[in-house]
Formats: C-alpha cells, structure tokens, sequence
C-alpha cells in the first residue's frame, strides 16, 4: 500500500483564543487519507500558559515573556510532528516556512474599560484630525487665497463666509470620503481603502520583523 502524502499550507500569522494550539488553528491540512487527514488536523502545535501557571518564585527570562501571548513555529517543527503522529506519512508543505501564532485572552478584552479605551481612541483621532486640517490650512494661508480670489471674481472685499470657503468645506468632506471609500459602516465601491491597504503592509511588516527577530534571539519553535 502506497504512503499516504499530507499538504499543509502555514498561514503567516493567525490569533487563536484557546490555550491549545491545533494544526488545524495554523493551516490547512489536505489528504486523500481522511482518517490521517483528521489525525494531522488534531495535532496539539503549542500550549499557551496563564500569568499563573508560570508563577514559579523566579524572574521570567525575555524568552518566556515573549512566550506567554506570541511564538513562532517553523514548518520543520510541523513537519516532525506530523511524522511522529503518523509513521511513515509524506508531509508536502505548500505554504510560509514559519507561522506567528498569538493568544488573544477574549476575558481580558471585555467589559468597561474596553469601551473607555475606543472612545478615547475616537475623540484623540477626531480632534486630532481636525486640529491638523486647520494646522495646514493656517500654514498655507487659505483664508488669504480664498480672500484674493473674491477680490479677483467679485472684484470687492470679502464679508463674512463667502460661498467659495463654504463650498470647499462641502468638497473636503467629501474628498475625505471618497477617499477613504465608507460612508458611516458603509463601503461604496469593492475595492480595498487606503486605510486597510496600509494596514496590510503594516501588518506584513510587524510579522517580518517578529519572525526574523524570534530567529536571531533563538525563540523559534524548530525541529530538534
């Protein structure tokens, strides 16, 4: 009888709210074998330990800190673990070399302080926002621009809010929202906003440099 080939393909970087870690939680397993399939599916990856459970009377080491929330697990790792599981199993990996898992407490992320902590968020951004369109508006000196151009077109002093500063107003917000493509909880086209896009790459680059520094300080969960 032929030995059964196994794929995993690793995502990048997953959260997981349980302590225990399965290798269904950090890729996608395919078999023909759907018992073996299952088996893989089921292997326990990492154990995440509670604030109590490391309470030993000693100073944690970096390490260990780093371990309570995030690790980093090579393929390798998976791959080892797979053929201690399953004897005689052909592992093909068709995804990331090595996958960022971090534990998300949901306990620790309710109640309300979590509320108080978004609205703080909300009003710093807000007022921040406007205090930095006013910022580079007074560094331009629009007021004056709008000024010379009422001069230019009405061919008199400006009174007042002239309908020129109040129709830019109106075409600012909705610049901003086009730009940034929602209406309230609404997307208007399909395609990604310039907020999401950065996020993404900024969220490659946070796990790049997690990975690569889990690497070089020897905290990368590999192979024996």
């Amino acid at each position: 009888m032929a030995e059964p080939i196994c794929y995993i393909k690793l995502n990048r970087n997953v959260e997981v709210r349980e302590q225990e870690v399965r290798l269904q939680d950090v890729g996608r397993v395919r078999c023909a074998d759907t018992v073996v399939a299952a088996k893989v599916k089921n292997i326990r990856v990492h154990h995440f330990k509670k604030n109590e459970e490391n309470k030993t009377g000693r100073k944690e080491s970096r390490k260990e800190k780093f371990e309570e929330k995030r690790c980093v697990i090579s393929v390798l790792k998976i791959i080892e673990l797979i053929e201690e599981a399953v004897p005689g199993v052909t592992v093909e990996s068709l995804g990331e070399n090595d996958v960022l898992i971090e534990w998300v407490d949901v306990d620790r992320h309710k109640g309300f302080k979590q509320g108080i902590k978004i609205f703080l968020v909300a009003v710093i951004s807000f007022f921040g926002t406007a205090f930095t369109i006013m910022a580079y508006h007074n560094d331009i000196g629009i007021a004056d621009v709008f000024a010379q151009i009422h001069r230019i077109v009405m061919g008199e002093e400006p009174q007042g809010v002239s309908v020129l500063e109040a129709a830019y107003s109106v075409g600012l917000a909705l610049g901003i929202i086009l730009f940034f493509n929602h209406v309230g909880g609404r997307r208007l086209t399909k395609d990604p906003t310039p907020i999401e896009v950065e996020m993404r790459v900024y969220e490659t680059d946070v796990n790049n440099a997690l990975i690569e520094t889990a690497e070089r300080e020897g905290r990368t969960i590999d192979a024996s």
